[in-house]
């Protein structure tokens, strides 16, 4: 089945380069060192740690872990991959060159082998769920250990990997191991073939985030920039459709709490000039961050247009929509906004985050709303009781702070397999 795969892989290289350069057309940086899709690049001449984070959530969620490497084996160079150039654009923000960045080859062996053959890792550590057969399978025969950290796996992903059962359960039985989050995550893994040995239940390490001091103190001179005596509502990592969602709940919210600002973090940068072109028919008092504009008492809508600083932006609001929820796409982080104390409330989907916005949930730090009404009604209870609101952010301040410990685990983890 991984040789059929393969040779699929291989017939669609052509498509795969075309698709690269199309995509490059909105966002270059996907032309940008193509190279290294193929595996070609420099040697590294110092032994490696190669941590693979697909884009900007993974690279946030293994940032402390990377930390804690970098000053645990100084003498290594850890390698961090990503696929997206926004995943690339994070690591030099918060590493700079003290990590190597490269984009990950495509799951063909010819580019596999290159690219070992160029790192020499002694450790592959792939965040959450970024699984390829090719690449697992390389790994095994140049005898590096591959560590699947801050494992999940939603019921809806275990359904798919369930039907390609003949190439996905090999492609496990090669893992050295996996770090899972929770057990109903560890219990898929085991269910697809992964050998129960050789899974751990280490937690989340998104519950270890701490947030950046300097991103929060200016997050909070933003706020004054806004007006301390006025309600922010940030609408953080929308995808498309819910900006309209977040657009009409706002203008119908106002009727009630005309200083109410809303800022609006889109998810993905290619989207950024839509979104303003979406705000402008909603609103002229309108500031992009990206523009330079500084923003004051009279700003009604905040584009959030940037990378790498959402933390600076839930410092800033007093409520928070984490979006992907209203897109079919299984919503994104809950509890970077909750560690700030936010309430927070997202809709329906959310199957990405299924265990942590449940326990969030029941702690009472998260309220999941089924459509738009259901949305702008507990927006308007919490704006109309900031006590409740309040009491509902606390919460969930203290669910994270409770559910701190697995980064040690993982840390741990790391070392018995480098020993």
């Amino acid at each position: 089945m991984r040789q059929l795969y393969t040779l699929l892989f291989y017939l669609l290289l052509p498509i795969l380069l075309l698709r690269l350069w199309w995509r490059g057309r909105k966002a270059p940086g996907y032309r940008q060192n193509w190279r290294q899709r193929l595996g070609l690049g420099p040697a590294i001449g110092q032994p490696v740690i190669w941590i693979h984070a697909v884009s900007v959530g993974e690279t946030v969620a293994i940032a402390p872990l990377v930390n804690r490497l970098l000053v645990r084996y100084p003498q290594h160079r850890v390698l961090i991959t990503n696929m997206t150039p926004t995943g690339a654009a994070q690591v030099r923000t918060l590493f700079g060159d003290r990590v190597e960045q490269r984009f990950c080859p495509w799951d063909l062996p010819l580019a596999l082998r290159a690219f070992l053959r160029r790192t020499r890792p002694e450790l592959c550590i792939i965040v959450e769920t970024e699984l390829w057969p090719n690449l697992v399978n390389q790994c095994a025969r140049a005898g590096v250990p591959v560590l699947l950290a801050n494992a999940r796996l939603s019921a809806r992903s275990a359904r798919g990997y369930q039907r390609f059962s003949a190439l996905t359960k090999p492609m496990l039985q090669q893992l050295s191991l996996i770090a899972a989050q929770g057990q109903a995550d560890a219990d898929r893994f085991v269910a697809l073939g992964m050998p129960p040995e050789r899974v751990d239940v280490t937690g989340s390490i998104k519950f270890d985030m701490q947030p950046d001091a300097a991103q929060v103190a200016a997050g909070q001179a933003l706020r004054e920039q806004l007006g301390n005596d006025r309600p922010v509502l940030i609408a953080a990592s929308t995808h498309q459709g819910e900006d309209e969602i977040l657009l009409q709940a706002w203008q119908q919210l106002r009727a009630v709490h005309p200083q109410l600002v809303l800022m609006l973090v889109p998810r993905h940068p290619e989207r950024f000039d839509a979104v303003a072109e979406l705000c402008r028919g909603y609103s002229k008092r309108l500031v992009r961050r990206s523009r330079g504009d500084q923003p004051d008492e009279h700003t009604e809508l905040y584009l959030g247009d940037s990378m790498g600083e959402l933390m600076l932006f839930y410092a800033a609001a007093d409520i928070a929509f984490v979006g992907g929820s209203f897109s079919a796409t299984g919503g994104h982080n809950p509890l970077e906004p909750a560690a700030l104390g936010l309430p927070v409330v997202m809709g329906p989907d959310c199957f990405n985050f299924q265990s942590i916005t449940d326990s969030l949930s029941e702690a009472g730090g998260l309220v999941r709303v089924e459509d738009a009404n259901a949305l702008q009604t507990q927006l308007l209870e919490w704006l109309g009781d900031q006590t409740a609101g309040g009491h509902s952010g606390a919460q969930g301040a203290e669910f994270v702070a409770a559910n701190r410990g697995a980064l040690d685990r993982l840390e741990q983890t790391v070392v018995r397999l480098l020993i």
